[in-house]
């Protein structure tokens, strides 16, 4: 972002700009508007007639490629499909296309001024569409030559664009109801497809009410664990009771049923009965007899028979070949009554441990439902969106097929004239005064492009400020312009720029006499340490008035007293014999190869001020200057006078400047405001910076104040006035 003071400074370049080339700007602002303001006068008469829609909303909107009308109940505003667009611009677009516009040209039969018949685009530049700000209303104004045909076109405009807005509307309506109809038997069978699958899909996995059913479930779970639970600590109970029966009998729970079976079964019993008498039978024959007596080998074969008969019945009693101890065929009371404890423990062991095994069951079976209660009850939901969605659009389209048909009948259009167009009885001025704001606009244009262009031609350093901007040199004083103020821009410059006036001798009093008093004070002032003795007085380019400068310090330093030489250096273009009219003839030039001595070519122009001049111009004035014998001059001329001022060529005519300026204590540059441009000022800079010449200051010559921002020289007339002072009252002696 600028500064403030940035923009200060360019908003007074600006100004200043406009100062000094106001005079072509204003002439040629001046002129434009004069010709504008003739190019009315040949202006013919033309005429403007208008009229007013008033736009509402309509019977019928069309949404998108879906062709969706909607129905309002009447008044309201004309609405958009585009929020950020104002929906009436795009009936202006309808009201000037070239199909209803040639159905005004054909009923109207306008012709053009040839006589030929009017184009829709011609009838289109001659028609204006404004929106009345604020409202819902469209100004229709259309100008012409007649009269009469400015109001019919309107109104005619007008008519044709209301009853092709009705027909439109009529026609949008039966076509968007025929595509709504072909739609109803697709969005019916939508329906029925969503319901069939929602009914499968509820009879497929058993729904009837899936949000009961988890209260249902959450519940069921809960008893079956309380069961689980109790039936588990039954278990355990009953399960440490079997354990502890099975140490004590010291036998399986399987035995056990098997020995309580044998030991209730009666033919088992007689045959254990009868084995046990054979035995008995058979030991006491055995204590009698010997093992080969038939009486032992019968009652043995008789023994093994038994134990045969004892095996089979044991196998049809219990079911299966178990080894029974011959102590267990046969057991008293209290171990029988144990064993049938142990069988019913086991019996309610097994029992509890199946009721377990079921709950668990049935737990894990609503668990697992519980688990996929959430995904039937989102796939439940889609499939019941589904309906939704087919139902809703089922209805919405049957609604508007019902609206759709009384569209078709509809003869309301989106607008209403509420203003007839009258026709004009008198002619539009309007065309007059934008020619005429167009004139004043291209004359300003024209006027600024003028300053733009005069100011790029001219590059010219202009100001006070961009000299001490491009040298950067200690200012030492300033003069002001001596040239005459004119209205022609080029009469301005350089017109004092060869004057021969020595306005220090010839007008002691003025204004520029004190500024050059000033320079010299300043030149006195600069060094404390070494008095300036020798100065060489250049410019950088001809035509900046050094000459005159040179012979104007000369003559301030010498009416104060001092004993000042001027010599004319300037051996290409001398001009210092000019200003005090003496002869140039012998000068610096026979002095410097011996020709003369310069006691003879000094001339006393006045007191304290001696003048050498430069004599006759020789083949090579470099060479002369840079010798000892003008360096031997320098140092002579230094002793004897008080001053030496040496005016020599501009720094980029030849070195000779800058030669002589190392003979003396310094350089004073002489910079002219409009006459130097930034090329030459660069440039001698970059000579004076690039050999480290002494350069004492600037005397910036030729102020001209317009193109200044600021008011350098304060000159009230009685300080800087020759004649005698008006007489003051006393009042006024009294306030000074």
């Amino acid at each position: 972002m600028e500064s403030r003071e940035s923009v200060d400074i360019n908003i007074t370049a600006y100004l200043l700009m406009v100062k000094r080339q106001w005079l072509p700007a204003t002439s040629i602002f001046l002129v434009t508007v004069v010709l504008s303001f003739l190019a009315t006068t040949r202006l013919k008469p033309s005429y403007e007639a208008g009229g007013k829609l008033l736009f509402k909303i309509p019977s019928f909107n069309i949404v998108g490629s879906n062709l969706q009308p909607s129905i309002t109940d009447g008044g309201g505003d004309l609405k958009s499909l585009v929020s950020s667009q104002n929906p009436i611009s795009t009936q202006m677009e309808v009201i000037t296309s070239p199909s209803l516009l040639q159905k005004t040209i054909d009923k109207l039969k306008l012709k053009n001024k040839k006589g030929e018949p009017l184009k829709s685009d011609e009838l289109k530049l001659a028609l204006k569409l404004k929106i009345v700000g604020g409202t819902d209303v469209l100004e229709i104004t259309y100008k012409s030559r007649k009269s009469k045909e400015t109001a019919a076109v309107v109104n005619t405009i007008m008519k044709i664009y209301l009853e092709n807005d009705i027909l439109s509307s009529r026609a949008e309506a039966e076509a968007t109801r025929k595509f709504m109809d072909k739609q109803l038997p697709t969005t019916q069978d939508a329906v029925r497809r969503a319901e069939v699958s929602l009914r499968i899909f509820q009879q497929t996995n058993n729904i009837v009410n899936l949000s009961e059913e988890i209260i249902s479930a959450v519940k069921v779970i809960g008893s079956l664990n309380e069961q689980i639970n109790n039936v588990k600590a039954e278990l355990d109970q009953v399960t440490a009771q079997t354990k502890e029966l099975n140490q004590k009998l010291n036998i399986t729970s399987q035995d056990a049923i098997s020995i309580s079976a044998i030991s209730q079964s009666p033919a088992i019993q007689s045959i254990l009965k009868q084995l046990q008498d054979t035995e008995t039978q058979l030991a006491t024959e055995q204590s009698r007899f010997l093992d080969d007596n038939p009486t032992i080998t019968s009652l043995e074969a008789k023994k093994i028979n038994l134990n045969n008969i004892l095996k089979q019945q044991i196998i049809a009693t219990v079911g299966s070949d178990i080894k029974v101890s011959p102590g267990l065929l046969q057991i008293g009371d209290l171990k029988q009554k144990l064993i049938q404890d142990l069988i019913q423990s086991e019996m309610q062991r097994l029992g509890l441990y199946q009721k377990y095994i079921s709950l668990y069951k049935s737990r894990s079976a609503y668990q697992k439902r519980l688990k996929i209660i959430p995904q039937l009850a989102e796939t439940q939901r889609e499939l019941e969106r589904r309906v939704e969605v087919a139902q809703s659009t089922y209805q919405t389209i049957l609604k508007k097929v019902q609206d759709l048909q009384v569209a078709e009948n509809n003869n309301t259009a989106n607008a209403r004239i509420i203003t007839q167009a009258e026709v004009p009885e008198k002619p539009a001025s309007g065309s007059k005064l934008i020619i005429l704001a167009l004139g004043v606009l291209l004359g300003s244009f024209l006027g600024t492009s003028t300053i733009l262009l005069l100011e790029m031609r001219d590059r010219s350093l202009k100001t006070l400020q961009e000299v001490r901007d491009i040298f950067g040199y200690t200012l030492l004083g300033i003069l002001p312009s001596l040239s005459k103020k004119s209205l022609l821009p080029f009469q301005n410059k350089n017109t004092d720029s060869t004057t021969l006036e020595i306005a220090a001798k010839d007008k002691p009093q003025s204004l520029t006499s004190e500024m050059y008093r000033v320079t010299q004070a300043n030149i006195r002032l600069l060094s404390s340490d070494k008095v300036i003795k020798s100065i060489v007085v250049t410019s950088s380019i001809s035509k900046e008035g050094k000459s005159t400068v040179a012979a104007n310090l000369a003559t301030v330093i010498a009416q104060l007293g001092r004993k000042v030489l001027l010599i004319d250096a300037d051996l290409r273009v001398p001009a210092q014999h000019h200003f005090w009219e003496i002869t140039s003839s012998p000068g610096l030039s026979e002095v410097l190869v011996g020709q003369a001595e310069y006691s003879h070519a000094i001339s006393r122009v006045m007191d304290n001020l001696d003048v050498l001049p430069a004599g006759i111009r020789p083949p090579n004035p470099l060479a002369l200057l840079d010798s000892n014998r003008m360096a031997a001059l320098i140092e002579e001329f230094s002793s004897q006078y008080d001053f030496v001022i040496v005016d020599s060529p501009p720094l980029l005519v030849g070195a000779d400047a800058v030669t002589v300026s190392k003979m003396t204590d310094g350089i004073l540059l002489v910079v002219r405001p409009g006459v130097v441009d930034h090329h030459n000022a660069n440039t001698a800079k970059e000579m004076l910076k690039r050999s480290n010449y002494h350069v004492l200051g600037l005397l910036v010559n030729g102020i001209i104040e317009k193109n200044e921002p600021n008011n350098y020289f304060y000159s009230p007339e009685e300080y800087y006035s020759t004649s005698k002072p008006k007489n003051v009252t006393k009042k006024a002696r009294i306030k000074a």
